[in-house]
């Protein structure tokens, strides 16, 4: 735990650097334009969707419903859509950690061909909407306790965050198939848990997966160092 805490720390002390600032600035806005434009297909989707059933004058409803369903599904998917993009650039910020903090280990990373990161990123992206959905009926059984359904989310997103965060800078140094992960099933839950909370929080919310994907580096080499000398990810 005290190791998550201090990468954590690490993490947000490095968001200074031109590295990661870079990847933060590409990975915000492209989140943001993602939600902009589906706002946009949204409301003209629901404007004409009125005018068929005979609601000519619908455009003030179809933008209200718009509006309600754009701020259910950023809830909802944001953290989904965050992690897909930042898979695109977590290289660069895996990069930017080992390079300050870890250069033999900097020396030894194998940066992930266009291929697997994409596969590695779509594979992420399923599974998160796929276990987010099976929690979805047991947060909308949980409604009426207000604060259910952030608990089951909270819980479910720790799982899958903790596991996606830690993998970014593994899958440097892994081979490929991948050997099992040096970090902890309590280090990633603890790591995907604080991540998924700081996704809560407008506005540090967009920072998060940029602070765990650094934060993750951090756990995942200092596991690695914990190694003995004759493992094969220190060969």
């Amino acid at each position: 735990m005290n190791s998550v805490i201090a990468s954590l720390l690490k993490a947000i002390r490095q968001l200074a650097d031109p590295a990661v600032v870079r990847v933060a600035a590409k990975s915000i806005a492209i989140t943001v334009l993602i939600f902009v434009l589906a706002g946009f297909v949204l409301y003209y989707a629901l404007v004409l969707g009125l005018a068929r059933v005979g609601l000519d004058g619908g455009g003030l409803a179809g933008a209200t419903a718009a509006v309600l369903i754009a701020l259910v599904a950023f809830w909802f998917l944001f953290r989904v859509v965050a992690l897909g993009v930042l898979q695109f650039f977590a290289d660069e910020i895996v990069a930017a950690v080992e390079a300050r903090h870890y250069p033999d280990a900097a020396k030894r990373a194998t940066p992930l061909p266009f291929r697997r990161d994409l596969a590695n990123s779509l594979r992420g992206i399923g599974r998160a909407l796929l276990f987010n959905l099976i929690a979805l009926p047991i947060a909308i059984l949980l409604v009426f306790t207000a604060i259910g359904p952030a608990i089951v989310f909270l819980l479910v997103n720790a799982v899958l965050l903790g596991r996606e965060l830690t993998d970014m800078a593994w899958l440097r140094h892994c081979g490929d198939p991948p050997g099992p992960t040096p970090v902890s099933g309590i280090q990633r839950f603890a790591l995907g848990g604080a991540i998924a909370a700081m996704m809560l929080v407008p506005f540090a919310g967009l920072l998060a997966p940029i602070i765990g994907a650094a934060a993750g580096t951090h756990v995942t080499l200092g596991a690695m160092g914990r190694r003995a000398p004759e493992d094969p990810a220190h060969a």
